[in-house]
């Protein structure tokens, strides 16, 4: 079995920031912790078994998607899900593709001094950034996907991918603060705004954090919009618009679940 990655680590302080707050559980999220993190792949069928049979709306979505998807791997739904999905299906796809796992190495090596530049203090982001690269290096030797599911079902390791995910998405909207500032609501600055709904653990995500995290690390997302809207079809939006996807994510209200082809 793989050894932990953060067990050579220095363990930082607890006052950090980022430390109490991945700990911190959003009281309206509930979070079924019989659920593993990330979930073994399974085939789409299941989903059908999640609806009744007379809830024509969903069933007829999800006899859509089929048309497109084969099977799908669930996230634990504690309000972390976009990112653990995000994370695990990169890297994932990483595990055969060579060439992106270098341009992807280079570009996550880079990321901490980008964020240590625009302010973000460098010992309470690199245990984090640390254990982000301690995966990406463990997938270019060749890790076993079982490895890496394993390694994502560690709470420890699991929430520190999170962590520093987070950060990259909260880095890239304060960089572009100019363009995002418009999608803002309720007079905050895209500073506070990160500060409260893209730092903390367990804030749910929207658009402007997808198309963030999207165009930080240069992979490209694809998201199938599953819910009660009229018509029988599943709507899909492109982050950023008009690249070709690396990631495939199926979001139901408040949930983001991984979906293959």
């Amino acid at each position: 079995m793989m050894k932990p990655l953060w067990h050579s680590r220095t363990v930082f302080s607890k006052s950090c920031f980022f430390y109490k707050e991945m700990r911190k559980v959003h009281p309206n999220i509930p979070i079924a912790t019989s659920n593993p993190l990330v979930s073994d792949r399974q085939d789409l069928n299941v989903l059908q078994g999640e609806y009744a049979a007379e809830d024509t709306i969903y069933q007829l979505k999800i006899k859509d998607l089929h048309k497109k998807y084969t099977h799908i791997r669930k996230t634990r739904p504690d309000g972390n899900c976009f990112y653990r999905a995000f994370g695990f299906a990169h890297l994932e796809s990483l595990l055969d593709d060579g060439k992106e796992l270098q341009r992807f190495k280079a570009v996550a090596a880079k990321s901490k001094l980008d964020l240590v530049n625009q302010g973000f203090t460098e010992f309470t982001i690199e245990d984090f950034h640390n254990t982000f690269m301690d995966l990406i290096e463990l997938c270019e030797k060749q890790q076993s996907l079982g490895e890496l599911l394993t390694s994502f079902n560690d709470q420890s390791v699991s929430d520190y991918i999170v962590v520093y995910l987070r950060l990259l998405t909260s880095g890239y909207l304060q960089r572009e603060h100019v363009f995002f500032q418009h999608f803002i609501e309720g007079g905050r600055s895209v500073k506070e705004f990160c500060q409260q709904e893209v730092e903390p653990m367990s804030k749910e995500s929207d658009h402007i954090h997808i198309i963030a995290l999207a165009q930080a690390l240069n992979v490209p997302i694809l998201v199938e919009y599953m819910d009660r809207g009229e018509g029988g079809t599943v709507n899909h939006h492109i982050f950023p618009e008009g690249s070709e996807p690396r990631i495939f994510l199926l979001y139901r209200p408040g949930h983001y679940d991984i979906l293959y082809k």
